[in-house]
């Protein structure tokens, strides 16, 4: 009897050894998940599927800040799915471990993110307005819409908290970063994946704001703002000073201090404009500067915070939701 059922085990056998080979490319054996690569995407992929599916209902059925309050809500929702969703089914590991920890900690740096950007942005305006590049010509100017100046200036902050600061860091850092990282992890040294994870998170991240780039150069600045962001994100382990930063930093531009160009906003401070946009456009040399200078605060908050700068490990190392369940 064992020696007519041998063939069917061999032939079994050999059938989970062809299905372990085809799977390979797309499946970790290992940790029972897709790849890294994999996981880095796709999070980001189904979120624009479903900002996409959101941002055409809301204008379908709602105009003007209407629909631009109904949108936000809808993309907050899209991301309070895809989150713990990603984290469970993709990624098999805690929501904390995107860097979201929520604990006063995080708060606390994520304050410390938004002044930083609020700083970083005053400086442009004040380096801007003594060389002569701009001039203040008019307070808390509206962009046209029925609302009051701060009825605006809070729909503005609420989508731009959502999009800029939650979704696409959650999206490039959280998600991006450290599944790169990780799966870099498995054949380099833990610092050079790192490396690897940030340039390559930071590639993708300019590239997604493609739209905003009118000649090649300009993604130099995004390019930047990706490795700066990630940076903060690196030496931390948290997402709170890359959310708090991303978020202010593009509020105080467009709303606070005038300085966006690429979309309509109100703003607090209304300027005129002299100089060129080389020099003071919203991807120009001056906010590429300032910048560095706003990464170069984040990561010496960190050191401070912490007593020293170091990679955190988390990045590469994976902790699985079950055993953390288990626990």
């Amino acid at each position: 009897m064992d020696t007519e059922s041998r063939p069917i085990r061999d032939g079994f056998e050999s059938l989970r050894r062809i299905a372990r080979i085809v799977a390979w490319p797309v499946w970790n054996l290992d940790t029972g998940r897709v790849r890294a690569p994999i996981r880095a995407l796709l999070p980001l992929v189904v979120t624009f599927l479903g900002f996409a599916l959101v941002q055409s209902l809301a204008q379908r059925r709602f105009d003007g800040p209407t629909g631009i309050v109904a949108t936000a809500l809808g993309f907050a929702l899209v991301l309070a799915v895809v989150v713990p969703a990603s984290a469970r089914l993709l990624d098999r590991r805690p929501v904390r471990d995107y860097g979201l920890s929520f604990d006063r900690e995080w708060w606390r740096s994520f304050a410390a993110g938004a002044l930083a950007a609020t700083v970083v942005n005053g400086g442009t305006l004040l380096v801007s307005l003594a060389a002569g590049w701009v001039r203040v010509s008019g307070f808390a100017v509206n962009s046209g819409d029925a609302l009051s100046f701060p009825t605006a200036a809070l729909v503005v902050f609420t989508y731009i908290v959502i999009v800029n600061g939650a979704f696409e860091e959650f999206a490039f850092r959280g998600a991006m970063l450290t599944n790169l990282a990780e799966g870099a992890g498995g054949y380099l040294p833990r610092r050079a994946a790192v490396g690897v994870a940030v340039v390559c998170s930071s590639l993708v991240f300019a590239y997604m704001h493609s739209g905003k780039v009118a000649h090649v150069g300009q993604y130099g600045y995004y390019l930047v703002a990706g490795l700066v962001l990630g940076g903060a994100y690196v030496v931390t382990g948290e997402l709170a000073l890359s959310v708090g930063f991303h978020a202010f930093y593009d509020f105080t531009m467009s709303v606070v201090f005038g300085l966006g160009v690429s979309q309509r906003t109100p703003e607090l401070v209304h300027l005129a404009r002299s100089g060129r946009s080389f020099w003071i456009g919203e991807t120009g040399v001056l906010q590429v500067v300032f910048a560095v200078v706003g990464g170069l605060l984040l990561v010496g908050y960190a050191r401070v915070r912490d007593g020293r700068l170091r990679v955190d490990e988390r990045l590469t190392r994976w902790r699985s939701s079950d055993a953390t369940t288990g626990e």
